[in-house]
């Protein structure tokens, strides 16, 4: 009798021992998915209401306690709101590797690229989305401004021409095709597809600033001077508009209208006229203003 009840004890000695140990590990795990959800809660919240550096620090949390690609995405976004794109590209390469077949994740990362200047990365990522969307007008865009962004005007050209190809309505991509062939010289070309713009598109400030440089690159200088006034009636904050109206008034003999939009530019964007002192004046206003527009080279083309 007495050995069986200490069997008995004995017995349930370990049974409440492990049982014990049971359940603390199944409240560690129920506590660990409580405190998961409610930082991937706080997360998005705070992501959503521009509290992107209390957005991190949940998803960075969250991620210690259980890795989840939902998470590594929205720490990409976090990041890129933080100007943080090596650190979002990072995050949002762990989440292809999870889902490779995701085309989306792909051009996310691709535009992340863009924003870095990361061409070849970009790239990379373009050629990856295009094998699993091959006809896709995005995806030809993208890969036409790694191209572009690496120089490689007219391998753009041709990505840009097909995108358009695919969608014939991408005003995106054609406005960056009269761009690209405004650099090139390419005026007939360029013309085309802005008249396509303005008789088709939204009417907007690039569209009209790409029109005012093709005029100016067609020595037609009045009618440029006319589309930068209305760039500057759309957004009176168009440092470039006022830049290269001026360039185009002071070679034409206005030297008031030049001195006006000088003053602009140093108004709206002092640091662009550091190595330009003191105060404009009717006796000091051409030099002054020349030496200006020279050292701004405002179109670059």
């Amino acid at each position: 009798m007495h050995a069986n009840l200490t069997s008995i004890i004995n017995m349930g000695f370990w049974k409440n021992f492990f049982g014990g140990e049971t359940n603390a590990e199944e409240e560690k795990k129920n506590a660990d998915e409580k405190n998961f959800d409610l930082l991937k809660y706080d997360g998005v919240k705070a992501l959503r209401i521009g509290q992107f550096d209390y957005a991190v620090k949940c998803f960075e949390k969250a991620l210690q306690i259980k890795d989840d690609p939902e998470i590594h995405d929205y720490l990409s976004r976090a990041y890129l709101q933080q100007g943080r794109t090596t650190d979002a590209l990072t995050e949002l390469k762990t989440v292809i590797r999870l889902e490779p077949d995701n085309a989306n994740l792909f051009l996310q990362a691709a535009s992340i690229a863009y924003i870095s200047e990361d061409y070849t990365e970009m790239t990379a990522m373009c050629q990856k989305a295009d094998a699993l969307l091959p006809d896709n007008a995005i995806v030809q865009l993208l890969f036409a401004k790694a191209e572009l962004g690496q120089a490689n005007l007219v391998q753009g050209i041709a990505r840009l021409t097909k995108a358009i190809a695919l969608d014939e309505n991408f005003g995106e991509a054609r406005l960056l095709r009269a761009q690209t062939l405004l650099k090139m010289g390419e005026l007939n070309g360029a013309s085309e597809d802005v008249d396509w713009l303005e008789e088709k598109a939204e009417p907007n400030e690039d569209v009209l600033l790409t029109h005012a440089r093709l005029e100016y690159a067609k020595s037609n200088y009045n009618e440029a001077i006319a589309l930068y006034s209305k760039v500057i009636d759309v957004n009176p904050f168009n440092i470039d508009a006022f830049k290269e109206r001026g360039k185009i008034r002071l070679n034409n003999g206005d030297k008031k209208g030049a001195e006006e939009d000088m003053k602009m530019v140093l108004e709206l964007s002092p640091q662009d006229m550091a190595d330009v002192n003191g105060e404009y004046s009717a006796e000091g206003i051409e030099q002054k203003t020349r030496q200006a527009y020279s050292n701004l080279n405002p179109f670059g083309i």
